[in-house]
């Protein structure tokens, strides 16, 4: 929630303990003269997508989004197990969740000294199996590079998207984006 609050104009409610975020939040990113709707939804826990906490509430409108963006706070002891968790729920849920390209990012990387950032960074690239990016939201830093991340993974989302649709046409109908 903060995160989406720092690069959006949504006001979602932000508050230090488990179960803050009760609905999807929403709000539009802009970044290089390009848009995107990002989502907050609540954090997943071991078991959401059996029922336990509230996460599996939202997981049907993840299926929609074109990308996941996994923030794990360094403030997590474990970092790597917070990782698996949520990949472990993702992969239970099904539906092609734990298929969606996702972007890895240890959060609050302001709390953590330069050592400590590196060892937790370190531990979620082994347990995500990809490079993971670093993001404070109260000092902003790495939030640029981040959105840009996300961005690329949208376009070339929306690309294939519409490379699709043109395959799938009818040779009377017109190409996508025609008048």
């Amino acid at each position: 929630s903060t995160f989406l609050a720092s690069v959006t104009a949504a006001k979602p409610k932000i508050a230090d303990y488990p179960f803050t975020t009760l609905h999807p939040n929403l709000g539009v990113v802009r970044i290089d003269a390009r848009e995107f709707v990002m989502a907050d939804i609540p954090g997943l826990i071991e078991g959401a997508h059996a029922g336990a906490g509230i996460g599996d509430r939202f997981l049907g409108h993840v299926e929609r989004t074109r990308v996941l963006l996994h923030l794990v706070s360094a403030r997590e002891d474990d970092v790597a197990a917070a990782c698996r968790t949520v990949r472990e729920e993702l992969d239970a849920y099904g539906h092609g969740l734990s298929d969606k390209p996702e972007i890895v990012a240890l959060s609050q990387i302001d709390l953590a000294d330069e050592e400590m950032r590196a060892e937790k960074m370190a531990a979620l690239e082994h347990a995500s199996g990809t490079a993971v990016l670093g993001v404070s939201s109260a000092t902003r830093d790495g939030v640029e590079p981040l959105l840009r991340a996300l961005m690329a993974v949208i376009e070339a989302a929306r690309a294939e998207h519409a490379r699709d649709a043109d395959d799938q046409r009818e040779p009377w109908q017109p190409l996508a984006g025609d008048g």
